[in-house]
């Protein structure tokens, strides 16, 4: 079966970067950044308290107001970068392994020398944002053949 490929126009070059600084740009984007981790979360069947470690460390009252009314809240720097992190881990995974591994593989312990027999959540949670930047880094090598 054939596969259409569709390819941005030619000299479009690369989106706009978001400045996750800008707190205009981080009240625009909090609310849908919030659904979609909120939806990772369910597909790959993260409970709530590990979900606050993936946002930083967030306590129990900002995170359940978060999960009733993500339109409300307006994210801080580091857990946009954690959400866009995740995103792009959630994409690349997909690509890698298929659907249905994809959905269990941040459950699944890994012997890749990055995780080191832990699960993908382990790593990601004891390491913070650079484990999430390593593990992006890893899956986007991993969708190139590296």
């Amino acid at each position: 079966m054939a596969v259409k490929v569709h390819l941005p126009p030619a000299g479009s070059g690369p989106g706009p970067v978001v400045d996750f600084n800008s707190y205009d740009e981080r009240k625009r984007l909090s609310g849908s950044s919030l659904t979609l981790f909120f939806k990772l979360m369910e597909i790959w069947k993260v409970g709530d308290e590990d979900a606050k470690l993936l946002l930083g460390g967030v306590s129990d009252g900002p995170f359940y107001r978060m999960k009733k009314n993500p339109s409300a809240m307006v994210l801080g720097v580091d857990q946009m970068y954690r959400v866009s992190y995740l995103f792009g881990i959630f994409e690349a995974v997909n690509m890698v392994h298929g659907d249905e591994l994809a959905d269990r593989w941040i459950q699944m312990p890994n012997q890749n020398q990055l995780f080191q027999g832990k699960t993908p959540l382990q790593y990601m949670i004891e390491g913070g944002l650079p484990a999430l930047r390593d593990v992006r880094r890893l899956l986007e090598a991993r969708t190139q053949g590296i």
